[in-house]
C-alpha cells in the first residue's frame, strides 16, 4: 500500500487511536481518474481493484492496471463520439463491470456522470433526459431500459448518442436442466466470457445504438491527461422526494475525497489482502459510497456481484467463496439473512460489518452479534452528502443509534427556528456550511429555490430528523415527511417498527400516517407476516397491545394493514411514500 490518500487529508487521533479531526485537502486540478486510479496503476499495476462475478458463472479479477487500460480505452471511444468536458452522460449499467470503466473515463474527460436505475419508466426517463439536457446515454441491454429509451427519444432533443452494453445476463439468463446459462440468441454468455480476452467480448446489435463493448475493445488505450478542475461538476444524481419531481443533486470532485472516512474509518476496509462487499446497484448513490471512491482511495479491492434479485443464501455463499473481509448492506438485507439458515454458511473471513440506508433495529444488531461475533456499525448520509453521522472504528455502538457526527463535519439537531435542540428533543439534522466542507452537494442543479431552501443561514438542512442523547449519540426518527403528526404529537416511524419487529408474527413492517378527521393523522402499520401467521382481528388487537406495552401508548398503530410485500427501491429500502400515496388515493375515493 502506498498511502495515496494521505496527501489529500489532514486528520488527527486521540491516545486511543480514535479519529478526532478530519479535513479533505483538494488540489485545484484533482481528478479521481488520473490521481487515484492511474496513480495506483503506475505504482502497483497488479494491485487488485475489483473481483466481479454474476449468477451466470462469469468472473473477472481486475487490477488497477486493468482499470487504467479499460478506462483509457473507454475515454477514447467516448471522445470519438463527441463526449467531453461538461457533457451530461446518463449511465444505466446495473452492476456490470463496464460501469467502473465508464465512471473513470467520464472523470478523465471532465464530463458529468448521471447514474440512474434500470427501473425507470417512460415518464421517469423523459423527465430526466430533458431536465438535465443529457447528451449521451450508456445503458444495459439487460431488461427493457433500451426499449424505454427508444420510446422517449423523439421528445428528448438533447440526446445525441446512445450506447448499448451487452450485460451478458445480469442474473436474468435462462438456465438449462443442469443449471447452466442459456443464451437466447446463441451468443456468448456466462462463463464463456471469462478470462483475460472475455472482457467486453459480448457484442450487441440494436438499431440506432452504438455497440459499447465492440467500440471499447477496438479503441486505443493511449490516452493523455486532459485539463480538468476539481471544482467543476463531476457527478449528478436524481434524488426523489415524497412530492414533486426528483431533484438533481450535483457534486464536484471533492465529493470523492470526502468518502475517505467512509472507507477508512467506517467500512474499515483492508487494503492488503482484504475484499470489501457493498451490496448496491450502480444506479444509486450507495454504489459510489461502497464500491468506488473511498475504497480505491484506500487502495482496497471491492467485490461486485451482478445479480438481479436478492437471495440471502446466495449472498452469504459469496462471502465464504471470495473470503470477503468487510461487508455493508442495508438493514433489510441483514434481516433477510437473519431469516436464512445463517449458521450453515462460512462467514469466518468477515472482520467488520456496517449498515446504512435505514435505521438499524436492535434485535437485528443482537442477532448478527450472536451468529457472527461481529458488531454492526451504523452510518448515516444522503445523496446530497457522504457519510455524516456514524459509529466509526474504535467506537462502542449503541444498538439502534446512528452514532455521532464524524469529525469531517459540524452537525447539530435544530428546531425550525434554527436554534439547537436540547438533549432528547427531536429536530432536523443540520450540517454547518461555513466554511464549506468537502462532500456536501454543490447545488440542486437548475433549481435555485430548492437549493436556497436546503442551504441557508450557514447550514445545510438535511430534511431528516433525530434526537441526541446525553452522550452525543444520534437516534434517527425519520424524514420530515415520514414523521407523523397525530393529536399534537410528533411520532417517528422507526421506534414503532422496531417494537413490532420484536413480535414473532411480524416479518417486515412499515409505519406511516393516514388521514384522520379527529387526530389529523393516525398511525398505520403495513405488515408482512411471518410464516405460520394469518391476518385476523385478534392478531391486530394483539399487535396493538404489544406496542402499547412497549412504548408510549399514543404511538400504537390504530390501523394495521396486512400485505404480501412492502414496496422497495432496487436497493431494498422501504418506500413509505408509495404507501402514503396509495392511502391518500383511497382517502380521496372514500375507501378508508
Amino acid at each position: 500500500m502506498h498511502n495515496i490518500h494521505a496527501q489529500y487529508v489532514k486528520e488527527t487521533y486521540d491516545e486511543k487511536g480514535i479519529l478526532t479531526s478530519f479535513t479533505a485537502v483538494c488540489p485545484d486540478d484533482f481528478n479521481f481518474g488520473y490521481d487515484v486510479v492511474d496513480k495506483i496503476a503506475e505504482l502497483e499495476p497488479e494491485r487488485r481493484a475489483m473481483v466481479w462475478c454474476n449468477p451466470e458463472g462469469e468472473e473477472h479479477v481486475f487490477s488497477f492496471g486493468d482499470m487504467k487500460r479499460w478506462s483509457d480505452k473507454t475515454a477514447n471511444y467516448l471522445a470519438e463520439h463527441g463526449i467531453g468536458a461538461g457533457d451530461m452522460v446518463m449511465v444505466i449499467l446495473r452492476r456490470h463491470y463496464q460501469f467502473w470503466f465508464v465512471a473513470t473515463a467520464l472523470a478523465k474527460l471532465g464530463a458529468v456522470m448521471v447514474p440512474a436505475t434500470f427501473m425507470l419508466k417512460e415518464h421517469d426517463l423523459d423527465y430526466r433526459l430533458n431536465r438535465a439536457e443529457v447528451k449521451a446515454i450508456i445503458c444495459t441491454n439487460v431488461g427493457d431500459i433500451a426499449q424505454v429509451t427508444d420510446a422517449v427519444e423523439a421528445s428528448c432533443p438533447s440526446l445525441q448518442v446512445k450506447m448499448l452494453v451487452n450485460g451478458a445476463g445480469g442474473g436474468l439468463s435462462e438456465f438449462d436442466a443442469e443449471g447452466k446459462p442459456v443464451s437466447a440468441d446463441g451468443g456468448p454468455v456466462g462463463a464463456e466470457l471469462s478470462g483475460p480476452e472475455g472482457v467486453c467480448a459480448a457484442t450487441v446489435e440494436r438499431e440506432g445504438w452504438l455497440d459499447f463493448n465492440a467500440g471499447v475493445r477496438a479503441a486505443s488505450d493511449d490516452f493523455e491527461r486532459r485539463v480538468t478542475k476539481a471544482a467543476d461538476p463531476m457527478l449528478m444524481y436524481f434524488s426523489s422526494g415524497t412530492s414533486g419531481n426528483p431533484k438533481m443533486v450535483m457534486h464536484d470532485s471533492k465529493y470523492a475525497l470526502a468518502h475517505i472516512p467512509t472507507a477508512k474509518h467506517w467500512h474499515n476496509v483492508v487494503p492488503d489482502g482484504g475484499l470489501h462487499f457493498t451490496i448496491a446497484d450502480t444506479g444509486w448513490g450507495k454504489a459510489v459510497w461502497g464500491k468506488y471512491y473511498g475504497q480505491w482511495l484506500m487502495e482496497a479491492a471491492v467485490l461486485t456481484y451482478d445479480f438481479d434479485r436478492f437471495h440471502a443464501d446466495e449472498i452469504l455463499d459469496l462471502i465464504g467463496r471470495y473470503r470477503v473481509t468487510t461487508l455493508c448492506c442495508p438493514p433489510t438485507m441483514y434481516r433477510l439473512m437473519m431469516q436464512a439458515d445463517i449458521d450453515k454458511h462460512d462467514l469466518t473471513s468477515l472482520v467488520y460489518s456496517t449498515t446504512a440506508g435505514e435505521a438499524l433495529n436492535p434485535d437485528l444488531f443482537a442477532f448478527w452479534k450472536e451468529h457472527t461475533g461481529l458488531t454492526i456499525f451504523e452510518g448515516f448520509g444522503q445523496t446530497e452528502t457522504p457519510l455524516t453521522v456514524a459509529n466509526l472504528t474504535g467506537s462502542n455502538p449503541r444498538p439502534g443509534s446512528m452514532g455521532k457526527p464524524i469529525p469531517q463535519y459540524t452537525v447539530e439537531i435544530q428546531r425550525e427556528d434554527g436554534t439547537r435542540c436540547n438533549t432528547g428533543e427531536t429536530g432536523e439534522i443540520c450540517i454547518k456550511m461555513e466554511p464549506r466542507p468537502a462532500g456536501i452537494m454543490m447545488e440542486y442543479y437548475r433549481d435555485p429555490e430548492k437549493t436556497a431552501a436546503a442551504i441557508h443561514d450557514g447550514w445545510y438542512h438535511t430534511g431528516d430528523t433525530a434526537w441526541c442523547d446525553e452522550d452525543g449519540f444520534f437516534w434517527y426518527v425519520g424524514r420530515n415527511d415520514d414523521v407523523i403528526k397525530s393529536s399534537g404529537y410528533r411520532i417517528g416511524p422507526f421506534e414503532i417498527e422496531s417494537v413490532m419487529l420484536e413480535h414473532d408474527a411480524v416479518r417486515e413492517v412499515a409505519v406511516t400516517g393516514v388521514p384522520d378527521e379527529l387526530r389529523g393523522f393516525a398511525v398505520k402499520a403495513t405488515v408482512v407476516l411471518a410464516p405460520g401467521f394469518e391476518p385476523s382481528t385478534s392478531l391486530t388487537k394483539e399487535l396493538q397491545t404489544w406496542v402499547k406495552h412497549r412504548t408510549a401508548p399514543y404511538k400504537y398503530p390504530r390501523v394495521i394493514d396486512y400485505v404480501d410485500e412492502l414496496p422497495r427501491t432496487v436497493n431494498g429500502k422501504i418506500r413509505r411514500t408509495v404507501i402514503r400515496e396509495q392511502d391518500m388515493h383511497k382517502d380521496e375515493d372514500g375507501l378508508i
